[in-house]
């Protein structure tokens, strides 16, 4: 038996708009959905403690740190408890453990350091063996490349302060200044400043090469380059005690010692130089009269008379 069923009009409109309704609904259900990442948590967001990585293995072995930012392969990939930590480039930071307070932009920047603190890093391998050291700046491509634990450091140009280790509260600004400095407490200024210097402490080298293993010297020019100098607030001014200054042929300045340190018993000669004072020295000649006549040459003249006496 067949059956057939017809619907009224009202009734078919009805399905019609109740099917387009569903189908916005879907519609709208799945553009909501957000879209799936390869990784978990997705990128952007997710992490504990304010904590961002973006890079395989970046921020891995976090614990309990906070604020770290970590951009780059491996980036702060050792990190446990370190906070307040950025690291951008690969290898930026990866040994870092409990270190805080570090910037390191570049690869391999500060890549050993552990538990050094307040460093900051910018480019490829700046402060790359840095282990303990703390409060260094290094700005350029392998400056203060091989620091481990000096600290205090601040090394700006290329290869600036190298072959520094653990020498500490150095300045160098400059392409390649400082390079080969180990000592402490240096500053150099320009290009090639203080290159020379080797294991040397509590030098200042401006413009200048300086010289290895010297200490405690200030060399300001090259020289054969500079040849004129030029300081103001000097001409004119008068101090009230002081010595002359003189200057030897290699542009070295000092004073002239005193030969005070080759005697003893030194003191006032007082009433002993009044003898002295009370002379009243004068010069005269003798009168024509008493010379010869016979010769008027100074070769035929008495001995007494060929000179003047001064009393």
């Amino acid at each position: 038996m067949n059956y057939s069923i017809k619907l009224k009009p009202a009734t078919l409109a009805a399905r019609i708009k109740c099917s387009f309704a569903l189908v916005a609904l879907a519609w709208f259900t799945l553009s909501s959905v957000p879209n799936a990442f390869g990784v978990t948590p997705a990128p952007d967001g997710g992490y504990p403690n304010n904590n961002t990585a973006e890079g395989t293995d970046a921020l891995i072995s976090l614990t309990s740190g906070t604020d770290n930012t970590a951009i780059g392969f491996q980036a702060l990939s050792s990190n446990t408890e370190g906070y307040e930590n950025t690291a951008t480039g690969s290898f930026a930071l990866f040994n870092n453990t409990t270190g805080v307070f570090n910037t390191a932009t570049g690869v391999l920047a500060l890549l050993s350091n552990t538990i050094g603190s307040d460093n900051t890093a910018t480019g490829i391998s700046a402060l790359n063996r840095n282990t303990t050291g703390g409060a260094n700046t290094a700005t350029g491509a392998f400056a203060l490349v091989i620091n481990t634990t000096g600290s205090f450091n601040t090394a700006n140009g290329f290869e600036a302060l190298q072959a520094n280790t653990i020498g500490s509260n150095n300045t160098a600004e400059g392409f390649r200044a400082l390079l080969n400095s180990t000592g402490s407490n240096n500053i150099a200024l320009g290009f090639n400043a203080g290159i020379n210097l080797t294991s040397g402490s509590n030098n200042i080298d401006i413009g200048s090469l300086g010289v290895a293993g010297e200490s405690n010297t200030i060399r300001i020019g090259k020289g054969g380059t500079q040849t004129a100098t030029f300081i103001a607030g000097v001409h004119g001014v008068t101090i009230a005690e002081g010595a002359a200054v003189f200057i030897d042929a290699n542009g070295r300045l000092g004073i002239k010692h005193s030969s005070a340190r080759f005697k003893e018993a030194i003191k006032p000669m007082d009433k002993a130089s009044e003898a002295i004072l009370a002379l009243s020295p004068v010069t005269f000649r003798y009168k024509k009269s008493l010379i010869p006549r016979a010769s008027r040459s100074l070769a035929s003249w008495p001995s007494k008379w060929r000179r003047s006496t001064r009393i």
